[in-house]
């Protein structure tokens, strides 16, 4: 009776944690992914609500659709996104209940390389008039230590998966102005183990949800303000999910214990503003602001579908706001060249950073280019670099006698490659 009692506290404690670190992995500013074509890529997607001129668009601005060469549009890229995140101790203590456990190494690299791929179509449906869809993955990445490191106990494997349906709608109201309205569908899976004390010996908690029911909606407009400059908005609304699942906790080959767990989790709202100006036939400048609205998501509270609440855990997220930067340099009517800065905040603040979200404030430097294989047919590649700042973590997850106490720095970057095909039918 008492390993039973043991076992079925560990299994508390590890849907807990798992999940309080984990499904919060998405609301990270490296895990809300702005990398939805590959044409915004090289300008550090900096006036992207204005300036894209293929489908891809739909994404971040259903307005500016209208505003894209007649007949038929589609656009489908790629982007490979390296995230590297180590962590380096500086005090952290083992777990010692039930029993003492050895401290472990420092994880490795517990970034991964993750595929990020989009398409888009649209087409015209009557004069000033078009209508498109777009497939996306907005939310997602991956990262896993190695399982044997000082932090297993509070996380080893975090993985969330999203997939975006947008179908829009897009209207010319004249030269100078244009309005679009999308709806979205989306779906998350999530899946996070990670170590649990059990006295007898270390096992391991998987845990894996999801929501298959996400709806939202996007919308914005499209001003010409002066002849060589254009001006976009935009809007996308929140997601709300109830990610439904189940907890298993086992030794190899051995399961003994398991739950039905759900939550209840509401993506933020964002907006945007960009510009778009041509300074010369030669060069066109971009820029953009754009704040999402983070500080809603208080805390996270986990439900066990027999009842009653399981756990609840501050997150305290803050507002966020991302500022970028571009050019394009237009060589010949094949060559353009792409170039970007941003700045973008994270949601996370120093006290609440967990070893499943350690994540900070990062700056982008991007390079790109795109080259017109035909009159129809365009080519788009970039680059990118994120300087991520450091990020100091001090962590139990709730419970230091049995996930020990995580103390340390996190160092990390991000590198971004990114290639697009675009076609006019």
């Amino acid at each position: 009776m008492e390993r039973t009692g043991i076992r079925k506290t560990a299994l508390s404690l590890a849907v807990a944690g798992a999940f309080a670190g984990g499904v919060s992995q998405a609301h990270a500013s490296s895990f809300a992914l702005i990398e939805q074509s590959a044409s915004g890529l090289g300008t550090s997607y900096a006036g992207a609500t204005a300036a894209a001129d293929d489908a891809s668009i739909i994404f971040y601005n259903p307005a500016r659709m209208s505003l894209l060469p007649g007949g038929m549009q589609v656009s489908a890229g790629l982007a490979l996104i390296n995230l590297t995140a180590k962590f380096s101790d500086s005090g952290s203590t083992a777990s010692t209940s039930p029993a003492p456990r050895p401290l472990g190494n420092n994880g490795g690299n517990a970034g991964d390389l993750s595929p990020v791929p989009n398409v888009y179509f649209a087409m015209d449906v009557a004069p000033d008039w078009k209508v498109g869809v777009g497939v996306s993955v907005p939310f997602g990445l991956k990262t896993e230590y190695d399982p044997n490191w000082i932090g297993r106990f509070q996380a080893i494997k975090s993985d969330i998966k999203t997939y975006n349906i947008n179908p829009s709608v897009s209207y010319k109201v004249d030269d100078k102005m244009s309005f679009g309205f999308g709806l979205n569908y989306q779906r998350i899976d999530a899946e996070f183990t990670n170590a649990i004390n059990v006295g007898a010996s270390e096992e391991l908690a998987d845990i894996k949800a999801k929501d298959n029911s996400g709806w939202g909606f996007n919308l914005g407009a499209m001003f010409q303000v002066a002849p060589d400059t254009k001006l976009g908005v935009s809007y996308r609304s929140s997601i709300k999910y109830h990610l439904t699942g189940t907890a298993n906790i086992s030794p190899p080959g051995a399961p003994f214990a398991s739950a039905d767990v759900n939550t209840d989790i509401k993506m933020p709202d964002s907006a945007s503003i960009a510009v778009q100006h041509r300074l010369n036939p030669g060069w066109t400048l971009l820029a953009d602001v754009s704040r999402t609205g983070w500080a809603k998501i208080k805390d996270l509270t986990i439900n066990l579908d027999s009842g009653g609440p399981l756990s609840s855990t501050p997150e305290n997220f803050k507002n966020t706001w991302r500022v970028g930067v571009g050019a394009i340099h237009r060589y010949n009517d094949a060559w353009s060249t792409k170039m970007g800065l941003a700045y973008d905040q994270t949601p996370v603040n120093d006290t609440d950073r967990t070893a499943r979200l350690p994540d900070n404030n990062r700056l982008w430097l991007s390079v790109g280019g795109q080259y017109k294989l035909s009159k129809d047919g365009t080519l788009d590649f970039g680059y990118a670099h994120l300087f991520i700042k450091d990020a100091p973590i001090n962590q139990n997850g709730g419970n230091a006698a049995a996930n020990g106490q995580l103390v340390g720095t996190y160092k990390g970057s991000v590198d971004i490659f990114g290639a697009q095909f675009a076609y006019r039918f």
